[in-house]
């Protein structure tokens, strides 16, 4: 202190680092005409705490990256755990008297309880009219002019809470503090917050600054249904005063049950993690306050504010070592380190191939698709070509049919011909012959008359069967009623009616009625043994019908379909003309035929051609 002389090692200390910053003092004075922005930041921990740590990395860059002028940081680090001795804060006051000289600092950040109280003690003293943003753990009692700050009370017993989720077993709690006269402060603070949970059946057993192999022993040695409690320790029994982070790795490595902690600078050193406040959040909260001050906000007109910056995490490495149930975290629980999964370390490489073989699936599924319907089109393509082979060969067994009948039919003509015709001409001419020869001119001649005249009715007939030529003169009402009397014989009669006919068809649609009833009528004298038949020609508003009946014996129409001629060509003339023939028969219940017509096909064309007799033949 001014005018005494310092005889004790501290106060020889504090001379030789004041000679020693006497350069930087002036230094620090010219700085004063700049225009910089001069902040000096006081934390209550050790240089190389985790605390001071976080601040000195997070703290100028906050304060930089929101100032427009430079940022000229001064940090200092009062470290009572360390220097315990009665006289180190007036010599720290001292020494930042004359390190700092003339230097007029724009702001003063007070980082936790000890720079908190130094500076109420020696601000104005020091840092005159010179604002001041605090981070206090303690609730503020008096809070001097031109400040602001946030309170952060530290939350013990929430860890506590903590545990037993996660732990529902446990009965005993280790309380790790050391021997330090802050460390005691700490347990003072704990065992206020714990005291109420003594009486949820918990014992809390305070391990209070034991020497580090006596607390590694009895951390190995944990009854069951335990757990240990980390807090703090600056210094142990035999005054050793270790890095809180390092000795934090030493006792959680050797104790038989897990260990916790308030704090989330813990996590990563063998914690298994609890309700912990976020050292980063709470600098980042200051520096956000500070740049408020820095920018022209009086600190009084800020109110301090309580803040609650813990939060649930977890070491998820600790949690399978001591194989902790994950279920039992409470809900919205941080939990880090976690070991990336097949899907998290190769996320990428399974899409990329899931999307692979999808597009492959879906490629495969085109060609299966493909190749399907393309197998469906052959199979139509086949029966296709089937098809047409068979309507081929039908054609062609139609036309050898056709050319067996031609000639059946043209050796039906010559017989009749050669046996009755021609047997007649012989015997008119035996008979003109005669008349030469024989004094009865007379009656030869009435003889050969009568010959000529069956000739001539026979010829005649004939040509009406190959060709009836009436049609065009009579209609065909008219002759299918003339061809209903010249087939009616003893024992079978023809009953025909008609209604509704138009008066004027086209030739092609007689001729195609009359051939139908033709065909019809001689197959049911041939072969029906019917005593009764029955032809109806009726016109209706859609066209014109055709219907004849038989009671004979019937047939199989399905099989008569292939044999003969008759049947096919009575299809094929009505299906010529757009008509159809319906045609029903079984063997014992008589037959019916219906020839159909449609009515487009009843209009007269003044154009057409009536059908000759050569046509009709071919046909």
């Amino acid at each position: 202190m001014p005018g005494q002389p310092l005889r004790s090692p501290l106060g020889r200390w504090l001379l030789l680092s004041l000679i020693a910053l006497e350069p930087f003092a002036v230094a620090a004075a010219a700085y004063a005409q700049t225009g910089q922005k001069r902040v000096l930041v006081l934390y209550s921990t050790r240089r190389d705490s985790q605390f001071s740590m976080v601040g000195e990395r997070e703290l100028p860059r906050i304060l930089d990256a929101g100032l427009s002028p430079t940022l000229d940081y001064y940090a200092e680090f009062i470290d009572l755990a360390r220097s315990p001795q009665p006289g180190y804060r007036t010599a720290f006051r001292d020494f930042l008297r004359q390190k700092y000289q003339g230097v007029r600092f724009d702001l003063v950040i007070a980082m936790q309880d000890s720079a908190v109280g130094f500076v109420n003690d020696h601000g104005d003293t020091l840092f005159p009219d010179t604002p001041v943003v605090f981070l206090t753990n303690s609730p503020v009692r008096r809070q001097r002019p031109n400040s602001t700050g946030l309170i952060l009370e530290r939350n013990f017993a929430a860890t506590v809470t903590f545990i037993r989720q996660l732990q529902p077993d446990v009965q005993h709690v280790f309380i790790i503090t050391g021997a330090a006269a802050t460390d005691k402060e700490y347990e003072n603070a704990v065992r206020r917050q714990l005291q109420p949970l003594s009486a949820a059946g918990l014992t809390f057993n305070y391990l209070s600054g034991l020497a580090a192999s006596d607390l590694e022993a009895r951390l190995s040695r944990m009854p069951e249904r335990s757990a240990a409690y980390y807090v703090i320790v600056s210094s142990d029994a035999a005054g050793v005063r270790p890095h809180p982070l390092n000795y934090i790795d030493r006792i959680a490595a050797v104790a038989n049950a897990p260990t916790y902690s308030w704090v989330d600078s813990t996590i990563d050193h063998g914690v298994v993690g609890g309700s912990v406040y976020s050292q980063k959040a709470a600098i980042e909260r200051v520096g956000e306050l500070a740049l408020r001050v820095l920018g022209g906000e009086p600190p009084d007109s800020i109110p301090a504010v309580a803040v609650d910056l813990n939060s649930y995490e977890i070491d998820w490495r600790q949690l399978r070592r001591w194989r902790l149930d994950e279920g039992r975290l409470p809900a919205g629980t941080l939990i880090r380190f976690r070991e990336p999964s097949l899907w998290d370390q190769y996320r990428r490489y399974i899409l990329a191939a899931t999307t692979l073989l999808a597009i492959q699936t879906a490629l495969i599924a085109g060609l299966l698709i493909q190749r399907t319907r393309r197998r469906r089109a052959e199979g139509k393509l086949r029966d296709s070509q089937n098809a047409l082979i068979g309507s081929h060969e039908r054609n062609r067994d139609l036309a050898a049919r056709l050319l067996r009948a031609q000639e059946t039919e043209r050796s039906r003509i010559a017989r009749e011909l050669h046996d009755d015709i021609c047997q007649r001409m012989l015997l008119l001419t035996i008979e003109l012959e005669a008349i030469a020869h024989t004094e009865d001119g007379e009656r030869a001649a009435a003889a050969a008359l009568t010959v000529a005249r069956d000739i001539s009715t026979s010829l005649r007939e004939l040509s009406h069967q190959l060709h009836p030529s009436r049609l065009r003169v009579i209609g065909l009402v008219s002759a299918l009623e003339s061809l209903c009397a010249e087939l009616s014989h003893a024992g079978v009669a023809i009953a025909y009616t008609h209604d509704n006919v138009p008066s004027a068809l086209p030739p092609d649609v007689m001729l195609c009625l009359f051939r139908v009833a033709q065909e019809a009528l001689q197959n049911a004298l041939k072969y029906s043994r019917a005593t009764e038949l029955a032809v109806r020609l009726s016109g209706t508003s859609h066209g014109l019908t055709l219907t004849i009946f038989d009671n004979g014996v019937g047939f199989d129409v399905d099989a008569a379909w292939g044999r003969g001629v008759g049947l096919r060509s009575m299809f094929e003339r009505l299906q010529a003309l757009g008509g159809s023939l319906e045609l029903t028969s079984r063997p014992g219940a008589g037959t019916r035929l219906v020839a159909i017509l449609p009515r487009h096909v009843l209009q007269s064309d003044p154009n057409a051609r009536p059908t000759d007799m050569a046509t009709d033949e071919r046909s």
